[in-house]
């Protein structure tokens, strides 16, 4: 059986989303998502908000959090190929969620991983610092103050992005990350992450359940990669995100399902001036992981 009312990646204005928690679960709920999951990056500073009001649209909550780590396999480069991607990702992205835990609600194991967590979040600001002080070097000067300004939570490169827009140096965000600011790039400054390992350990020991975000920007392929997630511990893989092909999302889907691993569905949901749209994600119901198919 499919169904097209999951979504359980997507961003607000506590990372690097444009919308606020308010008006994201408002386009979920009018998209026809009734089991959501903000995933704000290395961040969960939404989730009290997001609980209440996806109550009060008739949704499920999901608490989530996207962690940023360090590649746990390197990019095969006929993969990359394969899959018409320039290079791979310079950290792969660990979804963490955690479907028994009511934000608001004191909750040992979980605030355990929040103090896990913390200093991850406070290392985008060094990070974001040095960006824009690579910029002004480039002849592109920013106010780094005015671009922490825009984050609620965790401040990331979109952030820095919207500025450069703004100040005149770039026609859109998509030119920033592709000229400047993107992985490899002369304004890129990479950040401390933690390993895989360390991630899956932190979630885990709070009663979590993790899930390898967007696979096709890490160049490895399908058989390869779920091997490395069973070796790790991680639970699921999203099969099912915007960029991946229906034949990409099949093999997914065919090979973690054989290996016992569950999969995962999100439209990774950023903003509407991003042509992107929540919901309308088909997922095979029996796959899905079951922690959140039984939240």
């Amino acid at each position: 059986m499919w169904a097209e009312t999951y979504d359980l990646h997507s961003h607000s204005t506590h990372s690097d989303g444009e919308h606020p928690v308010e008006y994201v679960a408002e386009l979920m709920a009018d998209n026809g998502v009734l089991t959501w999951a903000l995933t704000d990056h290395d961040t969960a500073s939404g989730w009290a908000e997001a609980s209440v009001v996806a109550k009060s649209k008739g949704m499920t909550f999901i608490p989530g959090v996207e962690i940023t780590c360090t590649p746990a396999h390197a990019p095969i480069d006929e993969e990359l190929t394969r899959r018409e991607r320039e290079r791979a990702s310079a950290s792969w992205h660990l979804l963490a969620y955690f479907p028994n835990h009511v934000p608001g609600v004191n909750d040992e194991t979980v605030a355990s991983f929040l103090e896990w967590l913390a200093p991850k979040q406070d290392g985008r600001e060094p990070r974001m610092r040095a960006m824009c002080a690579r910029l002004e070097s480039l002849g592109m000067p920013v106010d780094v103050e005015g671009v922490l300004a825009r984050a609620e939570g965790s401040v990331g490169r979109p952030h820095l992005a919207a500025a450069m827009v703004e100040a005149g140096y770039v026609e859109d965000k998509q030119e920033a990350f592709e000229r400047w600011i993107g992985d490899g790039n002369p304004g890129f400054v990479p950040h401390e992450k933690p390993t895989i390992q360390e991630a899956v350990a932190a979630v885990k020991a709070a009663g979590g359940i993790t899930s390898l975000a967007h696979p096709i920007y890490y160049g490895v392929p399908v058989k390869q990669l779920i091997e490395v997630l069973k070796n790790h511990g991680i639970t699921a893989v999203e099969a099912v995100h915007r960029s991946h092909s229906d034949e990409y999302r099949y093999e997914l889907m065919q090979q973690a399902t054989s290996q016992g691993l569950g999969i995962t569905v999100g439209s990774d949901f950023h903003g509407t001036s991003y042509q992107q749209h929540p919901g309308h994600m088909p997922i095979l119901l029996e796959a899905l992981i079951e922690p959140i198919k039984n939240a």
